[in-house]
């Protein structure tokens, strides 16, 4: 099944036989360092710069309903973002991953973006749609 949004996510990841755990970074579209003329003006534009991460959580898909309610969590944190990724963690024999093992897991997600490995993530923006990064 292709995901095309942040409903087809849920129902994949519901119908995984082990249990799942959903991995998300927030991120912001910020300016790199030192930009160019030409990247300022593009960003200015809504087009370009770099994604910095901002925040992370992980989820069960049971405690999520759809893309508003995580937007709205995300809204409590006061912590404003433009591009969410999503990763996904597989437990064992019925068991869900365990908190440390979806945290380290997070940790790796956000290196990866730092270095702009980002192909290996679903990308939504705040609709849940899907969005190409590059």
């Amino acid at each position: 099944m292709a995901i095309t949004n942040f409903s087809d996510l849920l129902s994949e990841a519901r119908l995984q036989p082990d249990a799942q755990r959903l991995l998300f970074v927030f991120t912001r579209a910020e300016l790199p360092d030192n930009p160019s003329a030409e990247q300022r003006a593009r960003f200015e534009q809504g087009e370009g710069g770099v994604l910095t991460p901002v925040l992370c959580v992980d989820k069960a898909p049971e405690e999520l309903s759809d893309m508003a309610a995580l937007v709205a969590e995300s809204k409590e944190t006061g912590i404003e973002w433009d591009i969410v990724f999503v990763g996904a963690l597989s437990g064992r024999g019925g068991e869900a991953p365990s908190a440390e093992q979806a945290e380290a897991q997070l940790e790796r997600m956000v290196e990866s973006l730092k270095m702009g490995s980002v192909d290996q993530f679903l990308a939504l923006d705040h609709q849940g749609e899907a969005v190409q990064i590059g």
